[in-house]
């Protein structure tokens, strides 16, 4: 298979993610990277990688065919509008933009040029996730009534020597339970409205440490989830689904849905239900799924080339970024108002 030219803007800890598995695969070709910090070129340097100070020379001085965009949240649509501008198929890390008006001008964008946009939200990618998915498309759990979610972890002290950590929209809530807002998105649709309560009461940081959300989605399900990264715990997807090695794999679910007719965890994907008739007096059955473990990154990559070189559909778009973001966003805007936050429609967007 001829190489496929990628270039990566931003060589921070997401950016070196996505260089490493371009390295490493056969099928990629890094043709370059830019990065304006002195830490960052200098990791590349190490590698021999082409490096550039400012994006623009990048896309000049290189023939990409795609661009992976792991900048600050802040210039995302600004990014990727330079790399479209030149037909480049973009994949962007989450969250897709830091307003939901950016990320409607990005989704114009995508609409006037016809350049795909896929969104960096890599757990769509896991085999576990999309078994879960067909599972529920299937109506195996019957209508999904609720759902438990955990994100609760142990971050050290030395992670908060950077300064934006400790600043609101630096915490848990946009870094890491966007993750799993988007998961449920994945597996129920859309969020109808959302309730939240946020804390900084461990370490007394201008961001949250901890937070709780009340998520009502249009199926009707009612998710309940929490997260905290001042909690000594395992339940957690990175901690639970083994996606990424820095972190050792614990043996526990951490996401839970219950149905009218069955019960699913994840990430073990033990299904539950009744042989027979549903009571609560019976014994019920547990089932598990095996699928095979892959580099979510890794495929990730190769969704990427699908989509820009064959038109495939984006497994995350730009609009599906909108709708993940515009949830997160209500979950923090009503915990800073402390009423019930309401979300737009798909259908009401692209009206």
């Amino acid at each position: 298979m001829q190489k496929f030219p990628l270039a990566v803007i931003g060589a921070g800890v997401i950016g070196r993610t996505h260089i490493e598995r371009i390295l490493k695969t056969p099928e990629f070709e890094l043709v370059g990277v830019a990065e304006p910090g002195e830490a960052g070129r200098h990791w590349c340097a190490q590698r021999n990688i082409p490096t550039f100070a400012h994006h623009q020379a990048l896309l000049e001085a290189t023939q990409a065919q795609g661009v992976v965009i792991a900048t600050p949240n802040a210039t995302h649509v600004d990014v990727a509008a330079d790399c479209m501008a030149r037909g480049l198929a973009v994949l962007i890390e989450k969250p897709v933009a830091d307003s939901l008006s950016a990320a409607r001008r990005l989704i114009q964008i995508e609409k006037d040029t016809g350049v795909p946009v896929l969104v960096g939200h890599h757990r769509r990618h896991n085999p576990i996730l999309q078994k879960a998915r067909q599972i529920v498309a299937d109506g195996r759990l019957g209508q999904v009534v609720s759902a438990n979610v955990m994100a609760n972890f142990y971050k050290p002290v030395a992670y908060f020597d950077v300064a934006w950590r400790r600043q609101m929209g630096g915490g848990p809530v946009l870094i890491n339970l966007i993750h799993d807002i988007d998961m449920l998105v994945f597996l129920l649709g859309e969020v109808r409205a959302v309730q939240g309560s946020l804390s900084s009461a461990v370490r007394g940081f201008e961001v949250e440490d901890t937070a709780s959300a009340l998520l009502e989605f249009a199926c009707g399900t009612q998710a309940v989830m929490t997260v905290s990264d001042t909690a000594v715990s395992p339940w957690c997807w990175d901690l639970c689904a083994g996606e990424q090695s820095q972190y050792p794999r614990q043996n526990v679910p951490s996401h839970f849905l219950s149905g009218t007719h069955g019960a699913l965890s994840l990430p073990d994907l033990a299904l539950w239900h009744y042989q027979g008739e549903r009571h609560w007096h019976h014994a019920l059955t547990r089932e598990e799924s095996a699928v095979h473990e892959i580099d979510v990154y890794d495929q990730q990559l190769r969704h990427f080339r699908a989509v820009a070189e064959s038109g495939a559909s984006p497994i995350c778009s730009a609009l599906d970024g909108w709708r993940t973001l515009q949830a997160t966003q209500a979950l923090l805007q009503a915990a800073h108002t402390g009423q019930r936050q309401t979300c737009a429609a798909f259908t009401a967007f692209t009206a």
